[in-house]
């Protein structure tokens, strides 16, 4: 099982990789998911625009990607791609910190890879209680 951090054209912080890497494969744990790989890639607005067009035919700005890439079944391999520039601009949007929001959209794609949604009110509510929970779990304790 292995869990990597890259960042594509940007600059990223992010503390304590080891602690958040085996948070990372708690979450997936207690989602009873077996992960294999997961790939974080950290970019810019304009990277993310064009994945967005170039895959998902989507001509918006987003914060977060998520492709599952498994070729077995029950075993997750699954690369996420964030863009930093919405993490910062939701940050000040949201008033939080840009730590607290990089984590937020960093649980966002391992829930997503557990089979949680966010197109509809009713799953976007679930995504976001369960995003609250991994937060407070992971700064609180």
């Amino acid at each position: 099982m292995a869990i990597h951090f890259d960042a594509h054209e940007v600059s990223v912080a992010i503390k304590q990789k080891t602690r958040l890497k085996t948070f990372l494969k708690s979450i997936f744990e207690r989602e009873g998911q077996k992960l294999k790989e997961l790939q974080y890639v950290f970019c810019s607005d304009a990277y993310l625009l064009e994945m967005n067009q170039q895959f998902l035919q989507h001509d918006t700005y987003t914060d977060i990607i998520t492709f599952e890439m498994s070729e077995v079944p029950g075993e997750t391999v699954g690369e996420i791609y964030i863009s930093i520039d919405r993490v910062r601009d939701n940050a000040a949007k949201f008033k939080v910190s840009e730590e607290q929001e990089l984590h937020r959209v960093i649980f966002h794609g391992a829930l997503h890879l557990c089979g949680y949604k966010d197109k509809t009110k009713k799953d976007a509510a679930l995504m976001r209680e369960k995003e609250d929970e991994c937060l407070k779990l992971y700064f609180v304790g």
